[in-house]
């Protein structure tokens, strides 16, 4: 297997896009990325996407795709819930670096505001057992907040100490034009927002959003002297149970834990080297278990990182989220790990601004599906 690179990146902004198609988002991000790259076409397109065939009656997205940028080589969907885009990207990885093509283009995309809440809170579910969990009529989030409820009987936390992770979010999304939610929190503000499903509050939760985020892949020998070119150093995939009441450990992600040696052993890293963590903060208590599963926390602690100021884009010893994470930024389910890519290759060129994490070589995005049950880890170096 050949080494391989990214080379161009394009993203749309996160929003309530009412006017625009699921192509029309794709094909911008796309072209975005072909424009940055100072290419014109590539060999093969893979499309992150959960919820097309359930929201937008769209089945088929890779060839919807496809047509709308003029494109005639292969292109399929790949799904795996919220995860999405972090697959397709892994399918690209080693479609290039296998030697079957030369170039990959792969985008996330998702188009959920159109769909009434009730309809995506149902679209959502799928993601979780539908045998199992779905039948007791447990909402996605009603799951987490299980979650997150256990994780602080037994670790004794309080619904405060996780204020950390949403503030760091929210902070680091003012500083980014492309998030849907462009401005800090208090502690006071977290402490007092609407309740959703207990502990979880509105400011523990991700907005969902319309948006597309996309990246060129290609081969590492073929790019060394390009400055914007970033070394795709270590990629590794993981599944759990897809019920969180089959899982021995509930308040452990398994799946990250495997998915995250396997990158390490790639890069030939460990944790301590990481220079900053786009982690899936789609509810607090996740960016938690994930700092833990990874190795930057002991089992019951990563809140601790947030109340020590740890993670914070300017002196903070593991940055997270810094353009703002899946809180700030907004999630666009399917687009989300490929948002996460991208915004990793913008800290490693050093073109964040504000929330740029100084001398910034090692990069670390992890994509969550469902509760924990599809679990990608990806590492970026500086080609």
């Amino acid at each position: 297997m050949r080494e391989v690179a990214i080379i161009g990146i394009g993203q749309t902004k996160v929003g309530e896009h009412w006017e625009r198609s699921i192509r029309d988002l794709a094909g911008e991000a796309i072209f975005n990325a072909l424009h940055d790259s100072g290419r014109e076409n590539f060999d093969a397109l893979f499309s992150g996407n959960m919820l097309s065939g359930l929201i937008d009656q769209q089945n088929n997205l890779g060839s919807v795709i496809a047509d709308w940028v003029g494109f005639t080589g292969e292109a399929v969907k790949v799904e795996t819930a919220c995860s999405s885009g972090a697959s397709a990207f892994r399918a690209g990885i080693m479609a290039v670096a296998s030697g079957e093509i030369e170039s990959a283009m792969v985008v996330g995309v998702e188009k959920m505001t159109d769909a009434s809440p009730s309809e995506v809170t149902s679209s959502l579910a799928t993601a979780a057992d539908s045998d199992w969990e779905l039948e007791q009529g447990v909402s996605f989030v009603g799951l987490n907040a299980l979650i997150m409820q256990r994780y602080m009987h037994e670790y004794g936390w309080k619904h405060a100490d996780f204020a950390p992770f949403s503030m760091n979010s929210h902070a680091n999304a003012a500083h980014n034009p492309n998030a849907r939610l462009q401005y800090a929190i208090t502690k006071e503000q977290y402490l007092n927002a609407p309740m959703v499903s207990a502990p979880i509050n509105l400011m523990d939760a991700s907005p969902i959003g319309d948006g597309a985020a996309a990246t060129l892949i290609v081969p590492l020998n073929t790019v060394l002297n390009e400055k914007n070119a970033v070394r795709i150093a270590g990629s590794g995939a993981a599944t759990d149970t897809l019920s969180i009441h089959s899982r021995k450990k509930p308040l452990f992600l398994q799946a990250a834990y495997l998915s995250a040696q396997q990158a390490y052993r790639q890069a030939g890293i460990a944790p301590k080297d990481v220079d900053f963590f786009e982690l899936h903060d789609a509810f607090s208590i996740m960016a938690a278990l994930s700092l833990e599963a990874s190795g930057f926390a002991e089992q019951g602690q990563a809140p601790k990182l947030g109340l020590d100021n740890e993670i914070t884009p300017k002196g903070g010893r593991l940055p997270i989220c810094t353009r703002g994470g899946l809180k700030g930024r907004g999630h666009p389910v399917g687009a989300t790990g490929m948002y996460q890519i991208v915004e990793t290759v913008q800290q490693l060129r050093g073109e964040c601004g504000e929330t740029q994490v100084d001398g910034a070589k090692i990069g670390m995005a992890q994509n969550i599906g469902g509760s924990g049950a599809s679990i990608l880890t990806h590492i970026l170096t500086k080609a």
